[in-house]
């Protein structure tokens, strides 16, 4: 562990009118401690994670590799000021470090490829191969692979934007690993629930004020994955289009418990009124039983 802690101090804001100090989670939360060599700042976009990240290298004197900035139809003056308002907390002395995001990556990949020109011994550090000759995610693991073996704090703003899910596997793994090892520290904004999953790693959630821990299991990152996969047939099936769907939820309840009467095991009897229902739904779209809203077909085949 390097960095122990990071103090807002909303108090002393310049403003509270412009973001990002306009923002509930950056007013309201005073404090958050970094207990595990791997933690994660997740929420929805616009929730201030890439923000507090930024300024955490700014506070550390970690280079961020990006161009300057051109000309834009409105700037705002405090968008990069957070920095000044924040105060952090070593272990034992400040360590170095690196910043990471896909769109700062492709910069650092082109002047590290100017430095080979000169000097090919510099490829020997991002694993012995110029990154700007391969694929976005491959040169990507290349650079962790081989950075993060060094001793530092790292800071990484959505990591798995250009990698394949085994990849996340992958760095999954690095992480857990550089970690336990004890020389490598990292914060990472995510949204990927694969590295999310980190052994022992800390989750704080932005999606309210003042920023909170949150357990894996309860993020909307996992739940959401987890739902998607268990409905995926659900979800991938065409929509029954019927007006004769009177009594869905009555004939539904009353085939589950007949099915269990029969003997099912629950899991079963839902699966069979599920398929029930269905077949009730779709033999009745036909028919038209006076006005408005018909009932469904109970007596199918």
């Amino acid at each position: 562990m390097h960095l122990e802690a990071v103090d807002l101090h909303p108090q002393a804001y310049p403003t509270t009118s412009r973001y990002p100090f306009n923002q509930d989670v950056f007013q309201k939360t005073k404090q958050i401690r970094f207990a595990s060599p791997v933690t994660f700042f997740v929420g929805e976009n616009g929730t201030g994670k890439s923000t507090l990240l930024r300024s955490l290298c700014y506070k550390c004197r970690i280079h961020i590799w990006e161009d300057p900035e051109g000309n834009r139809f409105e700037k705002n003056p405090y968008e990069k000021m957070l920095y000044r308002y924040i105060s952090i907390q070593w272990k034992n002395g400040s360590v170095p470090g690196s910043f990471f995001s896909s769109e700062t990556s492709r910069n650092f990949a082109h002047y590290l490829d100017e430095w080979a020109a000169s000097d090919p011994g510099q490829l020997n550090f991002f694993g012995g191969k110029s990154l700007v000759t391969q694929s976005h995610g491959e040169s990507l693991m290349s650079l962790f692979r081989a950075r993060y073996k060094i001793e530092g704090l790292y800071l990484l703003d959505e990591p798995e934007t250009a990698l394949s899910p085994k990849s996340q596997l992958e760095l999954l793994d690095i992480l857990d690993h550089m970690g336990r090892a004890g020389h490598a520290q990292f914060i990472i904004a995510s949204h990927s629930p694969i590295l999310m999953a980190c052994p022992n790693a800390r989750i704080y959630s932005f999606d309210q004020a003042p920023v909170r821990e949150i357990a894996y299991e309860a993020t909307p990152h996992y739940q959401i994955y987890r739902d998607f996969i268990l409905n995926s047939d659900d979800r991938t099936k065409k929509r029954i289009h019927t007006r004769n769907d009177h009594g869905t939820g009555c004939t539904l309840s009353s085939a589950i418990a007949a099915f269990l009467a029969k003997g099912n095991s629950l899991e079963e009897s839902v699966g069979a009124a599920k398929a029930y229902i269905t077949k009730a739904l779709e033999a009745g779209a036909a028919y038209v039983v006076g006005k408005g809203r018909g009932p469904v077909h109970h007596f199918h085949d």
